[in-house]
C-alpha cells in the first residue's frame, strides 16, 4: 500500500480502502444525526406553538345550506381537538369536547366567572383526569348554551386543578339528538 501522507484526503494514512468508506460512513452518519437532532427540535418547538396553555381560537360553527336545521359543525385544529365557546349561566366559557370526559368540567375560575360560589364547594370526589388524580365538587349548571342550542340542569364538576380550558363532557354531548365526529369535523344534532 502506498502511503499517501499529506495528500491523503480521507486521512486514512495510507491504509486500505475500507478505511476510506468507514471515514465517509461515519461524517454521513455525523452530519444525517445532526440534520435529525435539528429537525425534531424544530418539529417539537412547532408543536409546543400548537399545544400552547391557550388554546387557538376555534373556527366558527358553520351553517351551509347544505346543513340540515338544529344542527351546528365545528372543525378540529391541527392537533385533532375541538375547541368552542360555550356560555354557562350566560358567560361565555372556553372548553374543549372531550368524549372521555364523564362529566362537564370546569376549574375554579370558570365556575367563578359563571356565578358558581367556589367557596361553597365540598371537594368530596376523587377524580381522574388526564392530568393525574384530583378532587372535585359536584354541581348543576343552570343551562349551558352553545350557539342557539341551550341545554338547561347539566350536571358537571368543579376540579381544584383544572389547568386551562374546560371540558364539554358527555353529561351535555348525551342531552343532544346526537353528534359525531368524522374527518375532523364535529357535527352535532338537537331537537
Amino acid at each position: 500500500m502506498a502511503n499517501f501522507g499529506q495528500d491523503d484526503p480521507y486521512g486514512t494514512g495510507g491504509e486500505s480502502t475500507g478505511s476510506a468508506v468507514w471515514w465517509a460512513l461515519r461524517r454521513v452518519l455525523l452530519w444525517g444525526g445532526l440534520c435529525l437532532v435539528v429537525s425534531l427540535a424544530v418539529g417539537n418547538r412547532l408543536v409546543g406553538v400548537w399545544h400552547s396553555a391557550e388554546a387557538p381560537a376555534p373556527p366558527p360553527a358553520s351553517a351551509s345550506p347544505s346543513t340540515p336545521p338544529n344542527t351546528l359543525v365545528y372543525r378540529a385544529d391541527k392537533s385533532g381537538h375541538v375547541y368552542l365557546t360555550a356560555e354557562v349561566n350566560g358567560t361565555p366559557i372556553r372548553f374543549m369536547v372531550d368524549t372521555g370526559a364523564t362529566t362537564v368540567a370546569l376549574s375554579r375560575a370558570a365556575a367563578a366567572a359563571a356565578g358558581i360560589s367556589t367557596g361553597e364547594l365540598k371537594f368530596n370526589v376523587t377524580s381522574s383526569t388526564a392530568n393525574g388524580v384530583t378532587r372535585a365538587a359536584y354541581v348543576k349548571l343552570r343551562e349551558l348554551r352553545l350557539d342557539q342550542l341551550t341545554v338547561y340542569d347539566v350536571p358537571a364538576i368543579v376540579l381544584q386543578n383544572l389547568p386551562g380550558v374546560a371540558l364539554l363532557g358527555m353529561s351535555f354531548l348525551t342531552k343532544l339528538q346526537s353528534y359525531e365526529m368524522r374527518d375532523g369535523v364535529l357535527t352535532i344534532t338537537y331537537w
